[in-house]
């Protein structure tokens, strides 16, 4: 194996570790004051990683040649696109953090090193060619997640979140470590190719359990039905800009990851997950859509939106082709910029102490009294409902259309009329903003970087994001094709 090489695939991961090293050592020499200046580096290392990775993307570099250690890692077009994603969601966090920590005392300089070695996991979740990679990746990622989620050691609903994330996180992980081990002693080996290779003459009932075991574990990560009972509580109970992160970056990485190993390792055997797959997108579209109906906390709604939206995404891996994994992709982009803005939205929602407030109830009458905010609002609920002309609309007609071009009819139109009932909760929020009496809850003036990255998301999901459909529809191709070409 040539060393140099494989050390070179892994730049961005080498660059944010060795930065988040020295982040720790400036953290243990200035303390909490630093906790500004770790913040800034942690984000410029970030967006450097994502600069790193782009060549990959835009050069569509797939194949063996891109693969390093022995396969265990893929530097690949599909990887590249990941983690440009994980790592500009991770800044927008380490941006918006500051202003809400720092009122409540809580800052605290481990908080952008946290994110960081979070990001480096979840780009190992995303390149991971063998299941010890994606065992190591997981894990990195999950154990910065558990401490980030009870971030605010004063807030009795923080810790609780944060324990609940551990506790589920631990038997998901040994639910999906079972599979893995069914994989590998039904196949002989642990590599993706290998797997792939040893199934190609059939696959047998102990192989069988380990991708259903697989399955499980990795419907925990990405918050789908029957496994998604986490999440409301999680997303409630941590601090705002740590859900900003589990919903975007987290997302990203658990979903990428699932699209690595159905499609890479077991992508020969499609026709033995697809039917599970098909239940757990419809499971979740449904019980999202449902349970997001009672919500009266923005945040718990945004927890079942992001149920029901892996439904959506789910529905393209159900095809099974590059097609479908062009859709996920695209749907991807739109879902991360959506609720960015969403989550961004309500930091800025803050009452005379500035303190956020999460009840929707509060938002009453909000278009008369701060209708900028009350316009990027009903953008984020018109483009998740997938109302046109929304940009939100274009990610879920790819994800339908993907699934009718593979003979999978009945799920496009269960999944469609499924949608039709889940705008029902985006509605009743922009209803409360524009058309109830004016309560006047909302009183704190947000900072610059809120609003600059409030506009950017904004247009992005407006009509106007259609202009680059036709850029973004090329690198999510480049990036689908990629993930077919590994082995």
């Amino acid at each position: 194996m040539d060393w140099s090489h494989s050390l070179r695939l892994i730049a961005p991961e080498e660059t944010l570790s060795i930065a988040g090293l020295i982040l720790l050592l400036i953290a243990a020499w200035g303390g909490d004051k630093a906790s500004r200046l770790i913040s800034i580096l942690a984000v410029t290392a970030l967006v450097g990683a994502a600069f790193l990775v782009a060549p990959a993307l835009c050069g569509g570099h797939m194949g063996p040649d891109y693969s390093a250690f022995f396969g265990q890692v893929h530097a690949d077009a599909f990887s590249a696109f990941g983690k440009i994603l994980i790592y500009l969601s991770a800044a927008a966090t380490l941006v918006v953090a500051p202003a809400f920590f720092e009122r409540l005392g809580a800052m605290r300089a481990e908080f952008p090193i946290l994110v960081i070695f979070a990001a480096v996991g979840s780009g190992m979740m995303v390149s991971a060619g063998d299941l010890l990679a994606l065992y190591i990746g997981l894990e990195m990622n999950s154990l910065a997640a558990y401490v980030l989620a009870a971030f605010v050691r004063t807030d009795g609903r923080s810790a609780e979140a944060g324990l609940k994330y551990f506790v589920l996180g631990a038997l998901a992980s040994g639910i999906l470590l079972f599979g893995m081990s069914l994989t590998y002693g039904f196949t002989g080996t642990t590599s993706f190719a290998g797997i792939n290779a040893a199934l190609a003459g059939g696959l047998s009932n102990g192989a069988l359990f380990g991708i259903v075991f697989m399955l499980a574990g990795l419907a925990f990560k990405i918050s789908a039905v029957p496994f998604h009972m986490w999440t409301p509580d999680v997303y409630e109970g941590a601090p705002t800009p740590v859900t900003k992160f589990f919903a975007t970056s987290g997302k990203v990485a658990a979903i990428g990851l699932t699209m690595r190993v159905m499609l890479d390792a077991f992508g020969d055997q499609s026709d033995a997950w697809r039917q599970i797959i098909v239940f757990v997108a419809l499971a979740s579209i449904v019980v999202g859509a449902l349970g997001a109906i009672g919500q009266k906390n923005i945040k718990r709604l945004m927890a079942y939106s992001s149920i029901n939206n892996v439904g959506f995404i789910l529905v393209g891996l159900a095809a099974a082709n590059p097609q479908g994994a062009s859709a996920m992709l695209f749907y991807l982009v739109i879902y991360v910029a959506m609720t960015v803005a969403g989550f961004v939205t309500v930091l800025m929602l803050r009452d005379e102490n500035g303190d956020n407030v999460e009840e929707i109830g509060q938002y009453a009458g909000l278009s008369r009294t701060r209708p900028g905010l009350a316009a990027a609002l009903a953008f984020v609920m018109f483009s998740l409902a997938g109302i046109p002309p929304m940009f939100g609309f274009w990610g879920k007609f790819l994800v339908f259309k993907a699934a009718v071009d593979a003979n999978m009819m009945p799920l496009a139109a269960i999944g469609f009329a499924a949608s039709v009932i889940g705008a029902f909760y985006y509605l009743k929020v922009v209803k409360v903003i524009y058309f109830d009496e004016p309560v006047d809850a909302i009183k704190w003036k947000s900072d610059v970087w809120h609003k600059a990255i409030l506009v950017v998301t904004c247009l992005f999901i407006s009509p106007l994001g259609y202009l680059l459909s036709g850029w973004l529809q090329g690198l999510t191709d480049t990036a689908a094709t990629a993930l077919f070409h590994t082995l």
